[in-house]
């Protein structure tokens, strides 16, 4: 199992990254995983010893996914490594939030290129090793991608834009033996959520939304990026799966008047 992981020193990506390494040695093989990330860090150095520690192969890269060549970079890297490559996540994603109406042309431009562009990139520069392995391609997208939501800046037309790119990958490299998914997360507590769950009464206040009563962890995504990725879901492909607990089709039972309603 060769796995590259983009945005792998937190949240999501640290929770994958740890996933797989889990399920190689569960199979009695040693994971490899390139943990890609913005740059050294403790929680990137903290990632690949948590790795080693599970057995993995650990090969930490840095690249800023927003440009225009470290995507193909990394993914030479890792390659040239392990000698192919298995399965790919793009998981790196940021959040420049404001109105519409008094936005920037650079933040629209940065949150597209490391959101959406960047996807495409990687797919690209993979496109071959994933053709001899029969790999697998899961797309970090968000359930901002099909629902709308006010003042987030780009980051929903991105996560919109990103969910297309991952269907029509899907269409071309499904010749190619490779299959092309997306994961739209709901409400997650990773670390560009975190200022908002220190507050107690909002984190209460958003387990409340969710039919399943809480807020996911890094873990609830990390677990459905793996079986995107393995042999259980070998004929899903083009697949956007939001895994949200049901918050997302939940609008209707929270509209006032509901409760008077059920008792008249």
């Amino acid at each position: 199992m060769r796995i590259l992981v983009t945005g792998a020193a937190s949240g999501i990506g640290r929770a994958t990254c740890l996933r797989l390494a889990r399920d190689g040695r569960a199979c009695g093989q040693a994971a490899q995983i390139a943990a890609v990330d913005l740059g050294p860090s403790v929680g990137l150095e903290g990632l690949v010893e948590d790795l080693r520690g599970q057995g993995a192969e650990a090969l930490a890269l840095h690249g800023d996914m927003g440009s225009v060549d470290a995507p193909a970079r990394v993914v030479g890297e890792a390659v040239t490594r392990f000698g192919g490559l298995d399965g790919l996540v793009s998981n790196a994603g940021i959040n420049r939030p404001g109105p519409l109406s008094a936005y920037s042309v650079d933040d629209w431009d940065r949150v597209f290129a490391v959101n959406t562009r960047a996807t495409w990139l990687l797919a690209r520069a993979a496109h071959q090793a994933l053709t001899t392995s029969r790999g697998a391609i899961v797309v970090v997208a968000s359930m901002s991608g099909s629902h709308p939501h006010a003042n987030l800046g780009a980051y929903g037309p991105s996560k919109a834009a990103v969910i297309m790119l991952m269907r029509v990958l899907a269409q071309e490299l499904g010749p190619d033996g490779i299959r092309v998914n997306a994961l739209s997360p709901g409400m997650t507590r990773t670390g560009m959520t975190a200022r908002i769950y220190a507050d107690q009464q909002v984190a209460a206040a958003r387990d409340a939304l969710v039919p399943l009563g809480r807020v996911a962890s890094p873990d609830d995504m990390a677990d459905v990026i793996a079986f995107l990725l393995g042999p259980d879901a070998r004929y899903v492909n083009g697949h956007d799966l939001v895994v949200d607990g049901g918050v997302t089709g939940n609008l209707l039972g929270r509209l006032p008047g509901l409760s008077e309603i059920a008792r008249g």
